[in-house]
């Protein structure tokens, strides 16, 4: 595929009413006026690139997404700078990480460039539709099919790319207040050698009935450990996960299981940035519950694009309630959270390049 692939622009006749209240968007609930989609063909590559009206897609119900499950997505933001310009985050780290998805899901690699070449153009013909309320942005869901009408596993020979936007608020309705996490004993998202280090659908499938389990609890998320030992530390269902113990800040090493998260990778650097004792290493359940017996268990917080930042005020364990921080945000969370934040739109300088404005 060509970086010079002309992209066509078909543009709606029946544009969609934006959300007048920007305080209830919450998170997915609205997609804007246009999609890209580019199709794959074995034999004659990626091509056919077009933005097109929101709609609904014709699958045949043979298709091979639909039952075996072949299939990658990334997440990432645009956001509205106060000097009313639409910018993106780090937005080649995740082009990256939607091509390492692809190779281990058996999908054609796509053009990282030319990708973003595309993704920046729907962007900017949307601009309209990213919010300026705090903390809202306009959510981009770039994600791969597989389209093949077959009954029989096998990589697909016909798939393809398609970005969504979506106009956001928070992604937790407790904003940057703590969340209370739930630790999984019993199931098991995936191991060492699995997908869980890439984007697929059927992680998160296969995270469903803990998360509702957890939900039935009163609980907002799960914590995930190890499908082998079922005692180190993996990841949120939806965020990598940060544990501060006595001045260390420790978060689980990326060995094949986790998802390597572009906020992850934006924390450590940072922190490291900033003077902060940082270990990517394995941590056990177990040390976590010694540190806060001790006190020594100073913060928790998760990291990704949804939340950015979501301070841990509790984790319950079996029969137990670990409470964290007397269940407030903690001082290197708050921090993390504002100068990412204060970056992804402008609002402080950004001295590390991640900012990339769309033309």
């Amino acid at each position: 595929m060509s970086t010079a692939q002309k992209i066509e622009i078909i543009r709606t006749n029946n544009p969609k009413p934006k959300p007048a209240d920007v305080s209830k968007l919450g998170f997915g609930n609205y997609f804007t006026d246009h999609m890209f989609i580019m199709n794959y063909d074995e034999g004659k590559g990626w091509h056919s690139p077009r933005i097109v009206p929101y709609g609904p897609l014709s699958l045949d119900p043979a298709a091979m997404c639909l039952h075996y499950g072949q299939e990658v997505f990334e997440g990432l933001k645009a956001y509205r700078t106060p000097d009313g310009e639409a910018v993106l985050f780090r937005p080649d780290r995740n082009m990256a990480r939607l091509n390492l998805s692809n190779e281990r899901l058996c999908i054609p690699l796509i053009d990282e460039e030319f990708a973003l070449k595309a993704l920046k153009l729907l962007v900017k013909i949307e601009k309209n539709w990213i919010p300026d309320g705090e903390g809202t942005s306009l959510y981009i869901r770039p994600f791969i099919i597989a389209t093949d009408p077959h009954i029989g596993v096998r990589p697909a020979s016909h798939l393809l790319f398609i970005i969504i936007l979506s106009p956001v608020g928070a992604y937790y309705p407790q904003g940057i207040n703590p969340v209370n996490i739930y630790v999984e004993r019993k199931y098991v998202r995936t191991v060492r050698g699995g997908t869980g280090y890439v984007k697929t659908a059927g992680n998160y499938a296969a995270s469903l009935k803990a998360q509702d389990e957890a939900y039935s609890q009163g609980y907002t998320q799960v914590l995930w450990l190890d499908g082998v030992e079922r005692k180190y530390i993996e990841e949120v269902g939806t965020m990598n996960v940060f544990f501060k113990i006595d001045g260390e800040i420790i978060t689980p090493a990326l060995q094949g299981s986790i998802l390597g998260g572009i906020t992850r990778m934006s924390c450590i650097e940072l922190l490291r940035h900033w003077g902060y004792r940082v270990s990517e290493r394995p941590i056990t359940l177990d040390e976590v519950e010694k540190a806060a017996e001790r006190g020594l268990l100073e913060e928790a917080f998760g990291t990704g694009t949804a939340a950015v930042i979501s301070p841990i005020g509790e984790l319950k364990v079996d029969d137990r309630n670990i409470v964290i921080n007397d269940n407030k945000i903690g001082e290197v969370a708050r921090r993390l959270y504002d100068t990412l934040t204060g970056i992804q739109t402008c609002r402080i300088d950004d001295p590390f390049g991640w900012v990339v404005k769309i033309d």
